[in-house]
């Protein structure tokens, strides 16, 4: 019992020192803590995305059958698919595109390599609605993000309709 007790402050002695010496240490001796969130892989946004498994139907239903071209546009040209197409073309577009749509966005001098497309320019409106919604949907490689994961099917045809508006203001 007496060896025990000795033990015990002896222990206690020994664990206080060390605690002390620890403490004068801290700012000498700097240890790397592993830190998880350094070590594992990090992706930015939009940096290869997962595809979709095979044979699956997104919950919006089939956007386009590959093979059979550019799906029709089932969305009704009204103002009000105008105005929202107006609204999210100002929330996801306009930064590159510009305000006018003629590829002069406050991120289009940064664009060194390709500048975004002149959106009233005769070749692109002479695209069909299928098209475009198209090329929002899957992007154009190494130049536009896909707006799949932004933008829902009928949003995406808002935008469309609302590009359809732009040449009138060519």
């Amino acid at each position: 019992m007496k060896l025990l007790k000795q033990l015990f402050w002896v222990s206690l002695t020994l664990g206080i020192l060390l605690g002390v010496v620890e403490l004068f240490l801290y700012d000498v001796v700097k240890i790397d803590w592993v830190s998880f969130m350094e070590i594992q892989p990090s992706y930015r946004p939009m940096e290869d995305p997962l595809p979709p498994p095979s044979r699956s139907i997104p919950i919006e239903g089939a956007i386009a059958i590959p093979g059979m071209g550019a799906p029709e546009n089932p969305t009704l040209a009204d103002q009000a698919s105008v105005t929202r197409g107006a609204e999210l073309y100002a929330i996801n577009c306009q930064m590159c595109h510009g305000q006018a749509a003629d590829g002069n966005g406050s991120v289009a001098p940064f664009l060194i390599q390709f500048k975004p497309a002149n959106l009233t320019s005769a070749v692109v409106q002479s695209k069909s609605d299928g098209s475009l919604f198209l090329t929002i949907t899957n992007g154009v490689d190494g130049r536009m993000p896909a707006l799949n994961e932004n933008l829902t099917v009928a949003e995406r045809w808002d935008v469309v309709n609302f590009l359809r508006t732009l040449k009138k203001a060519e």
